[in-house]
């Protein structure tokens, strides 16, 4: 993404929008347990082991919100962070969701996994966009694809982020960044621009708030 891409006042807003505290707000492992909606809702989707909870930690500026581990698979249901905007009034809530195409876990897992998702993008109105994550050095993988497809058919608009940026050597990483943005043109509820991020030296992410104050901007919130 050029660097150009987003204005001062979009960098500071952006800044300020996640330099609230932030908390873990609710769980949820069945549609039935699906919180209330409240405000608007940005999901993060990806591979198990991509990177979501570190990227998430980065973005917050707090090392443990989001629980890290080395196990891919281990995060099984939805979970809702909020933060505390001092107004009383319902904000921006981040969820993280699981992680998918992890082929070891049992197939009944995968498939209540599945169907959380699917029911939360089937009825979530205040979602307002899924950022789907991608391994920086691995590139889009098949599993990747039939998301993309899902979101398409559920028409929830999604972004990709490109997760451990710094550890793609540059000519690598400007073909993935290209690669990837020639497949989402096949996708409707895709938005155009790839957004490269390294949750280990910061690289991205004050473009990746940016990116969310602009959505919310858009939305009117």
């Amino acid at each position: 993404m050029p660097d150009d891409a987003f204005t001062a006042e979009e960098t500071e807003r952006g800044r300020r929008l996640f330099a609230a505290p932030w908390r873990f707000t609710h769980a949820a492992s069945s549609p039935a347990s699906l919180p209330a909606m409240h405000g608007v809702e940005i999901a993060f989707a990806g591979r198990s082991n991509v990177g979501k909870s570190s990227l998430i930690n980065a973005l917050v500026g707090q090392n443990a919100l989001a629980r890290t581990s080395r196990t891919p698979g281990r995060t099984q249901e939805l979970i809702f962070f909020s933060a505390d905007n001092g107004t009383g009034k319902a904000g921006l809530t981040l969820v993280d969701m699981p992680g998918y195409g992890y082929a070891a876990a049992p197939k009944a897992k995968i498939a209540a996994w599945t169907g959380l998702i699917h029911a939360y993008l089937r009825g979530r109105a205040n979602l307002a966009r899924v950022y789907v994550l991608v391994d920086a050095r691995h590139g889009l993988k098949a599993p990747d694809i039939e998301v993309f497809a899902l979101l398409d058919k559920a028409a929830v608009s999604f972004q990709v982020v490109l997760t451990k940026a710094d550890q793609a050597p540059a000519a690598e990483l400007a073909e993935r960044i290209a690669a990837t943005a020639a497949a989402l043109r096949n996708h409707p509820a895709a938005y155009p621009e790839v957004i490269p991020t390294s949750s280990r030296d910061g690289d991205g992410i004050a473009d990746l708030r940016a990116a969310i104050v602009r959505l919310l901007a858009e939305r009117g919130a």
